[in-house]
């Protein structure tokens, strides 16, 4: 049945749902189980299902389509743009972006070629790898946070220990390093950069 020459339902309606499951539930143990849990930044959260939905319908359409090597260009320039208009973001996060769209690149773009068998196992190896490098190997997450001191007299390189000390008493926080910016001797204040690791039940938000 049709409606204006366009199918009303045809077989890869079903191919679609069947692999969209999929998809969100490797997306779900990426970003909510691996990325989350340790970064519990829900503002990417939310970026990097809807980019990956995005993605993964994109590609499935697509595909039906023979794309000209000027569409195909067109395409990567859009998603260009978008970066460049965008405010930088970390290595870590950016990673965790390029995963989510190859996954959903992934998932959508598999033909006859590639069993359910082997896409179910390209998503498993790259969820276990990932919680390999986030769980087991410990690996911690280090932000920074900028503060405005006002005891100048600390930031003297012998009163680092006592800069170290009060900076720790007033956060609240394990710090790693400590990084001396802007100083300004009219009001007796410093830019100090303190560098502390993620998950130390912390009220200070991270620098973004």
């Amino acid at each position: 049945m049709e409606f204006l020459d366009i199918p009303l339902f045809d077989n890869d309606f079903n191919k679609m749902l069947v692999r969209f499951l999929i998809n969100l539930v490797f997306l779900t143990l990426i970003i909510r189980w691996l990325y989350y849990k340790n970064s519990k930044r829900k503002d990417y959260v939310f970026t990097y299902y809807m980019i990956s939905f995005i993605v993964f319908f994109l590609c499935f359409t697509l595909k039906k389509y023979e794309l000209d090597i000027g569409m195909a260009l067109g395409l990567f320039a859009i998603f260009g743009i978008i970066r460049y208009r965008t405010d930088p973001i970390a290595i870590k996060e950016m990673t965790y972006l390029f995963v989510v769209i190859g996954v959903s690149v992934v998932n959508s773009l598999a033909n006859k070629k590639m069993s359910y068998a082997e896409i179910i196992g390209a998503n498993v190896i790259i969820v276990a790898a990932i919680a390999v490098i986030e769980r087991v190997w410990l690996l911690k997450h280090e932000v920074s946070k900028e503060i405005v001191y006002e005891k100048i007299e600390n930031i003297h390189p012998r009163n680092r220990t006592i800069l170290k000390e009060d900076l720790e008493a007033r956060t609240g926080l394990h710090i790693n390093k400590i990084t001396i910016g802007n100083i300004d001797f009219l009001r007796d204040t410093a830019i100090v950069t303190i560098y502390y690791y993620m998950g130390q039940n912390d009220s200070v938000n991270s620098k973004k």
